[in-house]
């Protein structure tokens, strides 16, 4: 392929360091993506619509636990990094990176608003040359059937001609210390040849691998495919967990032990239910797109179903713990261990521990809840009525004052001989505790 001068141009400023990186959400995906581009002398520009975030990076204060001081201290003293609140400044970008929510509605539809107003504001500032990429989660046919359209109509510009575009799914995994960002390789569809080569000299600069794909929703597909294989094979583990309690049979030391097979199995763990952005709500956007095709996508339904009753599940077998010490769940006070979504993170959204907080109340009792990294509830889309609450204090008269502890999220940080010491009942949904007479697995 001999470039266009448009590309030839944007290539050179990649090799000469001198293509600023825009990226648009400073959340659980930009950030890192922010820190990993600086990192390799990529000039970056960070835009967010809560001025919150551009102070903490200004200032360097951490604002997701997980990342640490140094990176934030590091953003906040660098010549090539900056982050505003103020989108007129798009122009300055030569690449503009989406990286904003796709949540579900509230009949569990894609909720495109959040990618639909970024790419509008993005529009009215676009200018030739720049490369817009979404990296947010979605159905496969979003960044050629939305994206490019609204780019094309709000600013009178033609893909190709006179801008690029491309799509490459985040693959973050929060709090997880083997694979960041510059280590986990990155699949890459483009819009045309050119918006292809340009995405992926941009990305090898600050990470390891490229995994070009054929286009834009292949590479979308593939996003899906990786979070409704785990979901499947969680809701897999989750009904197993049930049907072999009915049995009294120990899911875990079944799974431990399959999981010493050299070949033909992978280990999934069990659980209170789904959490995080991805594994939740992604098999959701297939279904939905699937329709159009007039397929049904039963399996990944099913494995939906699954999930989502897990909270409800917890929830009796809390009663039947309570009950067992002659006890009802109306009037008892529960403590919730763990409010994030997967252990030693801040992360809350889609947290199982919401629903059963919720369920838990609706049935009549008191519920507070512990976590080392979340010492009080934010702002969250769902579950507002939560704002404000505060972790109790981690004491043994604290703990032992409760009716039933319920262990939601098995963070490292708490030691669990000492909890079952201290707690009069304790119901473990993560095969935190070791075996006691308290202890009820759910």
């Amino acid at each position: 392929m001999n470039p266009s001068p448009l590309l030839a141009q944007q290539l050179q400023k990649i090799t000469d360091k001198s293509f600023v990186v825009g990226i648009i959400g400073l959340g659980y995906v930009g950030l890192p993506l922010m820190w990993t581009f600086h990192k390799n002398q990529m000039p970056v520009l960070g835009f967010d619509i809560d001025p919150a975030k551009i102070v903490a990076i200004e200032k360097g204060i951490p604002y997701i636990k997980h990342l640490g001081k140094e990176m934030m201290e590091t953003l906040a003293n660098s010549d090539i990094a900056n982050a505003t609140a103020d989108f007129s400044r798009i122009p300055e970008a030569d690449a503009l990176m989406l990286c904003v929510p796709t949540p579900l509605d509230g009949h569990r539809e894609p909720d495109m608003s959040f990618v639909v107003n970024t790419t509008e504001m993005v529009s009215k500032h676009l200018r030739k040359g720049q490369l817009v990429i979404l990296e947010s989660t979605t159905y496969p046919g979003t960044t050629e059937e939305l994206i490019i359209p609204l780019l094309e109509k709000g600013s009178g510009l033609k893909v190709n001609d006179d801008f690029f575009v491309a799509y490459s799914p985040e693959r973050e995994d929060p709090g997880n210390k083997d694979f960041q960002t510059a280590t986990i390789p990155k699949v890459v569809g483009g819009y045309g040849e050119e918006a292809l080569a340009l995405a992926l000299a941009l990305y090898s600069t600050s990470i390891v691998k490229m995994v070009p794909v054929s286009d834009c929703k292949t590479a979308e597909a593939v996003k899906l495919t990786e979070n409704i294989f785990r979901s499947v094979n969680i809701a897999l583990v989750n009904e197993l967990k049930q049907v072999y309690h009915a049995m009294d049979i120990d899911v875990h030391e079944v799974i431990e032990a399959a999981a010493t097979k050299p070949f033909g199995f992978m280990k999934f763990t069990p659980g209170p239910g789904l959490g995080g952005h991805c594994i939740p709500i992604d098999p959701f956007y297939l279904t939905w797109k699937a329709r159009e095709y007039d397929m049904n996508t039963r399996f990944i339904e099913l494995a939906g179903e699954v999930n989502i009753g897990m909270p409800r599940y917890v929830v009796e077998r809390a009663t039947e713990a309570l009950n067992s010490q002659k006890k009802a769940m109306n009037g008892s006070k529960v403590l919730i261990v763990g409010i994030a979504y997967k252990p030693d993170v801040d992360d809350m959204r889609e947290s199982p521990s919401f629903h059963i907080m919720d369920r838990l109340e609706e049935l009549g009792a008191t519920v507070e809840y512990f976590d080392p990294f979340v010492p009080i509830v934010p702002t969250l889309r769902e579950f507002g009525h939560w704002k404000g609450t505060e972790s109790i204090e981690w004491t043994q008269e604290n703990v032992g004052s409760y009716d039933l502890v319920l262990i939601a999220t098995n963070h490292s940080t708490i030691d669990y001989q000492e909890l079952t010491n201290w707690a009069q009942l304790v119901v473990d949904s993560r095969n935190a505790c070791p075996k006691n007479a308290k202890v009820w697995k759910a």
